[in-house]
């Protein structure tokens, strides 16, 4: 399987939780690090662009492939247990203690749920610190400059 993930290039490109874990996101509080990643490239930019402006579009960002494989394990979580706005900003604790969960339980190195920007389409949290984490691999990445339009009224 191939996911996708858009980076700043002021920061290395790699796989590490790290910065989810510096300030907690909506699937991971504080301090646990976890991989956020889309289903496409079009999500991976749509994750990103509800987070910034015209005027704060940084002009360095590049979008990295990864080849997740077919052994790796996987899970989903049921949509049907999210609870009423769990796609909400600011972030629900439930939904941070359904990834702190998913990565301190380590049953699964992957963690498809849904999009809280683009109903029915998928995110996929990777767990650097699962045994299966080490097949997971960067296979490309290039350059992804913004359509400026995309931010204009």
């Amino acid at each position: 399987m191939r996911v996708f993930r858009l980076l700043r290039k002021k920061y290395p490109i790699e796989l590490s939780g790290k910065g989810a874990a510096m300030s907690g996101n909506r699937w991971n509080s504080k301090g646990t690090e976890i991989i956020y990643c889309a289903e496409s490239r079009a999500l991976a930019m749509a994750e990103v662009a509800v987070h910034i402006s015209l005027a704060t579009l940084p002009n360095d960002f590049v979008m990295v492939e990864i080849e997740i494989p077919s052994a790796v394990s996987v899970s989903s979580f049921p949509f049907a247990e999210l609870p009423d706005g769990w796609n909400s900003f600011p972030h629900l604790l439930h939904t941070q203690r359904v990834g702190d969960e998913f990565v301190f339980g380590k049953k699964a190195c992957v963690l498809k749920v849904p999009s809280a920007v683009v109903p029915g389409d998928f995110n996929f949290l990777i767990n650097p610190n699962h045994a299966d984490f080490s097949s997971i691999r960067i296979v490309d990445h290039a350059d992804f400059p913004f359509d400026k339009r995309i931010f204009s009224s």
